[in-house]
């Protein structure tokens, strides 16, 4: 400790430099750790309307733009945002229910075709 308080005095930008590299290194070793465990403990969730496309399609382990056009539904940016399952349902005159079906039905084709692992 006395040698960084030593350095501290004697280069303090570079003592400032270093402190703020190691604040930046543990907020996104933070960030990447909340991240890991979030997506270790969502696998394969069950669809709900809540949920958008690249959602429903990360839990399942596959690619946003596959479920996407597998299930006839709209790229992910179609109004600026992600679209949730149910505002693509009230923008069709659709029930939920009905495009839930079709994610259902394009997740398991698609894991289907995907190659063992």
């Amino acid at each position: 400790m006395r040698r960084f308080l030593a350095l501290w005095r004697a280069r303090p930008v570079l003592a400032s430099a270093f402190v703020m590299a190691c604040a930046v290194t543990l907020f996104f070793a933070g960030r990447f750790a909340v991240y890991s465990v979030y997506w270790a403990t969502h696998r394969e969730v069950p669809v709900e309307p809540w949920m958008t496309v690249g959602y429903v399609a990360r839990s399942w382990g596959l690619e946003p733009q596959a479920l996407g056009s597998e299930a006839g539904l709209p790229m992910p940016q179609v109004r600026g945002h992600p679209q949730t399952l149910e505002e693509i349902a009230r923008d069709r005159g659709e029930p939920v229910a009905e495009v839930i079906a079709r994610v259902e039905t394009a997740l398991t084709r698609l894991r289907e075709a995907r190659p063992a692992e």
